[in-house]
């Protein structure tokens, strides 16, 4: 199970028609679905089915106790030329505070996990088994492109309301 904050729609629209030529040209890569894009906050593992609705409320409560994050789109990249990856500006530092909180709740609940560092950013595609070679062509970091950035869509991004359990 994971907890995350998902991007509006407008925002992933504009992504995804940023990224056309890249699904035609690379079919080769396992794209995420849109509908899956995410920033992961916490990742939790297999838990026990009794936790998730003792969960669920306290998340939806502390989501809708926070004011809404400023995010947009900055760049992208790939880790390990594995993953392919769009970046993520704006509020951080809050972005990590709700993070924080996500997983102290987590800890109050006695849910035990394993503490990875937050690296915002919205998984795009994958390399297929051993098809990494496709991930030569993308630059490990590549800078925000002018259609992604500065637009009312792209960078007024996620209330923390957004925020939900996945499992």
């Amino acid at each position: 199970m994971f907890v995350a904050l998902a991007p509006p729609d407008d925002a992933k629209e504009e992504l995804a028609g940023a990224l056309q030529s890249a699904y035609e040209q690379h079919p080769q890569l396992r794209w995420n679905r849109i509908e899956d894009w995410h920033i992961t906050l916490a990742f939790l593992g297999e838990l026990p089915v009794t936790v998730v609705p003792v969960l669920r409320p306290l998340l939806a409560q502390l989501a809708a106790s926070r004011p809404a994050l400023r995010l947009g789109l900055n760049g992208g990249g790939h880790f390990d030329e594995r993953l392919l990856w769009s970046g993520i500006e704006g509020e951080l530092e809050g972005l990590g505070r709700l993070a924080d909180e996500v997983r102290d709740l987590a800890r109050g609940c006695d849910v035990a996990f394993r503490e990875r560092p937050l690296r915002p950013h919205l998984t795009l595609a994958r390399a297929r088994g051993v098809n990494r070679p496709a991930f030569c062509r993308w630059p490990r970091a590549w800078p925000a492109s002018s259609a992604a950035r500065g637009r009312p869509s792209a960078s007024t991004w996620w209330g923390a309301t957004s925020a939900a359990a996945r499992g």
